[in-house]
């Protein structure tokens, strides 16, 4: 009996110091149940807020986004857009709508940028002796843009490749802007 005692202890030995031994092991090792993502640290968000105010006239446009940057150089963001336009017993206009563009910094100071928008457009026009009329779109702007860039803010011009006289929210293919993420 104490012969087959002491193969089974020469056997369990072995196998109990190893495991022992590796339990120890992975105790004193450093990592963390769930790694950590920098993902966030890439991240910034901005937008653009405008107001105007005039006799019978409002226009009140937010405009939030989100910039992933990808290294010093390039970085795509996604932006929201809505907009409320009115002119006393004469014109109302609602816009919203959606944006994706890509920033390249070629040089600190420099950025230009590709965007695509997707509006939608709901005019109604009141007039004393034809009714109303109402025009609803969507709108479409694929826009190319340069500016001088100064840490967060950039102040530059864009032009809307896809614009249309007949039938864009905007007045012009060429307009101005300031861009500023945190």
């Amino acid at each position: 009996m104490k012969e087959n005692s002491v193969k089974i202890l020469t056997k369990t030995l072995p196998f109990l110091f190893f495991i022992l031994t590796n339990i120890g092991i992975y105790g004193q090792t450093d990592v963390p149940a769930h790694p950590k993502s920098d993902f966030w640290k890439h991240v910034q968000f901005g937008g653009g807020f405008g107001l105007a105010i005039g006799s019978d006239y409002t226009d009140v446009t937010l405009a939030p986004s989100a910039i992933y940057n990808f290294n010093d150089y390039i970085s795509i963001g996604t932006g929201l857009q809505g907009s409320i336009v009115s002119q006393k017993n004469y014109y109302n206009s609602s816009i919203y709508g959606v944006s994706i563009f890509t920033l390249f910094n070629p040089v600190e100071e420099i950025q230009l940028s590709l965007e695509v928008e997707q509006v939608r457009v709901n005019n109604t026009f009141r007039n004393t002796t034809t009714g109303t009329l109402k025009d609803n779109f969507w709108n479409t702007g694929l826009f190319v843009g340069a500016g001088y860039r100064m840490e967060n803010v950039t102040v530059g011009i864009r032009y809307n490749l896809l614009f249309d006289n007949d039938k864009s929210v905007y007045s012009e293919a060429l307009m101005p802007f300031i861009r500023v993420y945190f």
